[in-house]
């Protein structure tokens, strides 16, 4: 990607396409980025990343002229930091000439969900380059990849307390989608099941049409292929859903009552011990009644999965946060904040 000119004296940043010798550097600005809240996962996927040979996928990397972040007050006095720690061998694409070294101070990851869904994912930047147009320069390159590549709309997810981000999402075209949050039954082994033998994917994409949480959600669920990403839930996807035994659906006295969709089974270590967490991406009931069924099937389910834990996105309502507390199920402290970039105007 080309150059950008700098409004002022200082270097703009070159964007290029990540390389697996980028990963130390990443890590080293990435290994704290949310402090005490949680352990950031880019240091872990990063690598994978960008050795992955995906058309459908592209990993970016923000780069700078070495000088530029040397004397920054991040290095040296942040924990973990040394100078030099995110310095590479450039190859001509960044920064800096072949065989000469450059910093790389951010990285982003963009990935294609259908043939008109692009999602946004994993922006970084190094607290060192802060004030060079980093983060509007990734921004800026993940939406020129996706509407290259056919895409509609761009996406992205944004921790509902990360300001900064949500900030920096709006400045570059992102705009308000949706809100969900996740709910965290414990799967029981001597559940009842309540759910139907052989749900009916089509009577679910009714329910799920008609519903409230589609409308709320304006039609997105987690999406089955990329981590965390959200997409447009389609019938196609509940009945393939339907044919791999996760699509959970409960009935009340004359219709469905309500629906779930096992998206996906993650498995990590957490405190030193593994984790085996049961992901439901899409989940609408009825009432309050159905809402218990519902989560005493997938409470069942997934314990069916040997999972250890379970997240059920929900739409952020006062209505379906209340019915899940209504049944004694707990929901996250914080809910997430979806972002969308419409790309069919001119960039």
């Amino acid at each position: 990607m080309s150059d950008r000119e700098s409004s002022g004296a200082e270097p703009a940043p070159v964007i290029r396409e990540a390389r697996p010798a980028d990963a130390d550097a990443v890590t080293a600005f990435a290994r704290d980025t949310w402090g005490e809240r949680h352990e950031d996962y880019i240091p872990r996927v990063f690598p994978e990343w960008a050795a992955a040979d995906d058309p459908e996928a592209g990993t970016f990397v923000a780069t700078l002229p070495p000088d530029a972040v040397a004397e920054s007050d991040a290095i040296g006095t942040t924990d973990g930091r040394e100078p030099g720690d995110t310095l590479v061998e450039g190859d001509g694409t960044g920064a800096a000439a072949a065989g000469d070294r450059e910093a790389v101070v951010g990285c982003i990851r963009g990935a294609l969900l259908s043939e008109w869904e692009a999602w946004g994912q994993g922006i970084r930047v190094d607290p060192a380059a802060r004030g060079f147009g980093v983060g509007t320069a990734l921004s800026a390159a993940v939406l020129d990849w996706a509407r290259d590549r056919g895409a509609r709309v761009c996406r992205n997810m944004v921790f509902s307390w990360n300001v900064m981000g949500l900030g920096q999402s709006r400045a570059v075209g992102f705009e308000p989608a949706t809100e969900f949050r996740f709910a965290e039954p414990e799967p029981e082994s001597d559940a009842v099941d309540p759910s139907l033998d052989d749900p009916d994917p089509n009577a679910a994409w009714a329910f799920w049409h008609d519903s409230d949480a589609r409308d709320h959600l304006r039609g997105l669920a987690l999406d089955p292929d990329e981590s965390w990403a959200c997409s447009a839930l389609t019938r196609d996807r509940l009945r393939t859903a339907a044919d791999e035994d996760r699509l959970l659906a409960v009935a009340g006295a004359d219709a469905l009552a309500g629906f779930a969709v096992r998206t996906r089974l993650t498995e990590r270590e957490e405190a030193g011990e593994p984790t085996r967490t049961a992901i439901y991406g899409a989940a609408a009931w009825r009432d309050v009644d159905a809402a218990g069924a519902l989560y005493e099937a997938i409470a069942a389910d997934a314990a069916a999965v040997d999972a250890d834990a379970v997240r059920v996105l929900i739409p952020e309502t006062v209505e379906h946060v209340s019915d899940t507390g209504a049944n004694r199920v707990p929901v996250a402290a914080e809910p997430d904040f979806v972002m969308s970039a419409d790309l069919t105007g001119e960039p």
